[in-house]
């Protein structure tokens, strides 16, 4: 499925979605626990588990990034699960927050 900035997404085997802030400029896979994201309000079946190794969960309102230079694509957690995040197979990593610059 080709991503969209804006684009909300849901794991079909935890809890956890996401908004689509940055995409790259190639295509790319996105999955959480193993399964490909699909969009929010897609139905999905009940009952369904994180794949072993792809189940250290996401966390509410971090922004997760591929884990290159440019960070080229970026989503922003709206609800969090138990599945990992990964785009073409690599986990994706928690955005670090930027230093403020000091006001003395």
């Amino acid at each position: 499925m080709p991503l969209k900035s804006g684009q909300r997404l849901r794991s079909q085997v935890c809890t956890t979605e996401v908004i689509v802030v940055r995409v790259p400029a190639d295509d790319l896979e996105l999955t959480c626990g193993g399964s490909p994201m699909v969009e929010l309000g897609t139905d999905v079946p009940e009952g369904g588990t994180p794949a072993a190794g792809l189940d250290e969960g996401t966390l509410l309102g971090k922004r997760y990034t591929t884990d290159d230079a440019d960070g080229t694509l970026e989503l922003l957690v709206t609800k969090g699960g138990e599945g990992t995040l990964a785009g073409n197979g690599v986990p994706l990593v928690t955005k670090e927050s930027k230093p403020l610059p000091s006001s003395d």
